[in-house]
């Protein structure tokens, strides 16, 4: 089994210890995971509402939560 699916199954413990702590785990690999395709994403010329879209958020939302996480291009083109 994956980490993934360990940590879904967990999340669905009795045990409320163990099923609150695998929902953290998971918000932090799927934050990890968004940043890393929103970059992916910007990397190969998609605009924020592209993004957005595929996200479904709003282009506002999405741009407001990662912009400053990616790094700026260099203006001069370099």
């Amino acid at each position: 089994m994956t980490e993934a699916t360990d940590l879904a199954a967990a999340a669905g413990s009795a045990d409320p210890r163990v099923g609150l702590r695998a929902v953290v785990a998971l918000r932090r690999l799927l934050e990890g995971l968004e940043r890393l395709q929103v970059a992916n994403a910007r990397a190969k010329g998609w605009s924020w509402q592209e993004i957005a879209d595929a996200l479904e958020v709003t282009r506002q939302g999405v741009h407001k939560k990662h912009a400053r996480l990616l790094p700026m291009p260099d203006p001069r083109g370099d």
